[in-house]
């Protein structure tokens, strides 16, 4: 994936809150690697790898005498990551900047896993079976991703679904696919892979909990541009200056949980 595709960005905000969101989906993450049978030894290519963090999980699956390779377009989200996994002595762990629609690998891997890019990416039936090619027969492909429209807050709070409503049309205007959880398993045997398995995992965060005002809160202010340029909702409806506090208000005056999106994992293999 190129940064031209990345509609949210890559400057430190973001990044800060890349950290936020993948702490708050590491374990769906690990989960869906683990149940699709990524174990120790393997050689693993992680697209669109960002700051490192699926790559990271996976080297602890796969162990030091497996191997795992990042790969991503941005250039400064991967001096993070390696800096990152120089510091953990991670050495079975690497990174190389490139697009993730075209990189071809030398030799085969056991598994490519994927968290988060197929969402953003015009045409990830292509770019799934770009990547078998980067597999060995036999060898796996996992996708993880969101579903946003299983989002909500329960009882419902007008504010947050407003907001949700703006972030999944901003994503739509802007070329990505807010509802692609679902389809993850169609994506996946349309590009050939077989034995196709999915679920989906979702987190329930608690009116007195700050994450959830902060959570939403933040993928509006990363969104705010594409918002206001899309027309969805002017600067002065979104308010990025108090948004965050009156969000946390009125969650906590309903006592409303806020349901996040789906984490939907999918894997498939490729025909021996």
């Amino acid at each position: 994936m190129s940064e031209q595709d990345y509609v949210l960005g890559s400057n430190p905000a973001e990044l800060e809150r890349l950290d936020r969101q993948a702490a708050n989906i590491e374990r769906p993450t690990r989960t869906v690697l683990q149940s699709a049978g990524i174990h120790q030894g393997q050689r693993v290519l992680d697209l669109g790898t960002g700051l490192g963090h699926v790559a990271r999980i996976a080297g602890e699956l796969v162990g030091p005498d497996g191997a795992v390779v990042g790969l991503d377009g941005s250039g400064d989200a991967l001096a993070v990551a390696r800096d990152r996994a120089a510091r953990a002595g991670d050495r079975h762990v690497s990174f190389v900047e490139a697009d993730v629609r075209t990189w071809r690998a030398s030799e085969p891997f056991d598994a490519v896993t994927g968290r988060l890019i197929l969402f953003h990416l015009p045409d990830p039936v292509g770019v799934v079976r770009h990547h078998l090619g980067n597999l060995r027969p036999d060898g796996v492909f996992v996708a993880v991703d969101f579903d946003l429209g299983s989002a909500r807050t329960e009882p419902a709070v007008p504010l947050a679904l407003e907001l949700l409503d703006w972030v999944t049309r901003a994503f739509s205007a802007a070329g990505a696919a807010p509802l692609i959880g679902p389809r993850l398993a169609p994506i996946l045997r349309q590009a050939g892979l077989r034995d196709v398995t999915t679920f989906g995992m979702q987190g329930y965060l608690q009116p007195d909990d700050p994450g959830a005002a902060r959570l939403l809160a933040g993928v509006v202010r990363s969104l705010s541009g594409a918002i206001v340029t899309h027309g969805i909702a002017t600067a002065e409806q979104l308010g990025l200056d108090t948004l965050e506090a009156r969000l946390a208000k009125e969650l906590e005056r309903a006592d409303a949980v806020l349901l996040p999106p789906t984490v939907v994992g999918a894997w498939g293999r490729v025909p021996s």
